[in-house]
């Protein structure tokens, strides 16, 4: 029989008489079995118990409740509140927890002070990373004593306490700076553009033209834009800051509307920019410039798995839109390293940003 993920603690009797339920190993005894006192009891520690997601750690007093525990309970509540996408907030508070997890992990919350907060910092400064990258993880462990704080499982007063330890200050610490990642010329983008393949050239173009986010350009689809008027309005649903209630549109003007024509042949909800297609039409140049007589080596197609463990997918995302910049720039440098153009990536996706 396959287990009942949704069911909840029985209402058992007790062998004094008295109701209980037992939730997480640990019996709480409701009143007298039966009696309605004991039945609304039971209802609200369900209620509870259900509202703390059926946390492993419900029940546990705060002198008892370890820091494991509220990391646990973190990131189940991070995962649901912010996803689990590839470039999701979920994964950097991960990595942040990892050098508190690391040190203190089985201690009680309530014995994490400004102390311990020093400790992990220094902890993160010695794995050499930069100041601006230790402040903003830190502000994420605050944000989790926060939460946890807000949700009862901790007295407040630590929160409290941490949110006033200030952040690592420029020239006063010996955390790693970095420098400013600043555009790059247009020149560089153009010597960078020969060597992207057809589908990524038409979206770093289509990125200069609108100033557009590289990932609402991956989500871009052909239902999003209303081919009316001088001006195309591409309205976006999901972008940046569609969590604050704003909205965001994106302006095609006739470079843009002859640059994105050739993508609206499909349909509304297929996305316009796909790696399946790109793959496509590199099998279809390497085809066409062919040396080799059909009738000599392998007939196209016959070197190719039938189950590859990955295949062009149908939508890029930002992460592999970066990369392909990266590789094209790699190519585009004439001394075979990334040292002059090692930086045309994280500028060119964060140029109109």
């Amino acid at each position: 029989m396959p287990r009942l993920v949704n069911a909840v603690p029985k209402y058992r009797k007790h062998s004094s008489g008295n109701a209980r339920v037992t939730i997480n190993g640990r019996d709480y005894l409701l009143g007298p079995y039966g009696t309605a006192v004991s039945k609304r009891e039971y209802d609200r520690l369900i209620a509870e118990f259900l509202e703390s997601g059926r946390s492993a750690s419900f029940g546990v007093a705060s002198m008892q409740f370890s820091m494991a525990m509220l990391m646990v309970d973190y990131l189940k509540f991070a995962k649901g509140y912010y996803g689990s996408d590839k470039n999701s907030e979920f994964h950097r508070i991960k990595y942040a927890i990892r050098p508190a997890k690391e040190l203190y992990a089985s201690i009680p919350v309530t014995e994490f002070g400004p102390s311990q907060f020093r400790v992990v910092r220094q902890r993160m400064v010695d794995s050499d990373l930069s100041r601006g990258v230790v402040n903003s993880q830190m502000k994420r462990l605050v944000r989790m004593f926060k939460w946890a704080a807000s949700e009862g499982k901790m007295p407040a007063s630590i929160y409290e306490t941490l949110r006033l330890v200030s952040g690592l200050k420029r020239g006063r610490t010996e955390a790693r700076e970095t420098s400013p990642v600043m555009p790059v010329s247009l020149k560089t983008i153009e010597a960078t553009l020969k060597h992207l393949p057809p589908t990524i050239a038409d979206m770093v173009n289509l990125q200069l033209l609108t100033g557009c986010r590289p990932g609402e350009i991956c989500k871009l689809t052909p239902g999003m834009i209303p081919r009316e008027g001088d001006v195309w309005v591409a309205v976006l649903g999901e972008h940046k800051t569609a969590h604050h209630g704003h909205e965001s549109n994106l302006d095609l003007g006739p470079k843009s509307q002859i640059l994105v024509a050739p993508y609206l042949l499909r349909g509304a909800d297929d996305y316009l920019f796909r790696p399946c297609d790109t793959v496509k039409k590199q099998r279809a140049k390497a085809a066409a410039s062919r040396a080799t007589p059909l009738s000599c080596g392998n007939r196209e197609g016959t070197n190719r798995k039938r189950t590859p463990k990955r295949p062009p997918g149908i939508q890029y995302d930002p992460i592999a839109y970066g990369r392909a910049i990266k590789r094209a720039a790699d190519h585009a440098c004439e001394r075979g390293s990334t040292s002059t153009f090692r930086c045309v990536a994280p500028s060119l996706l964060n140029r109109c940003a």
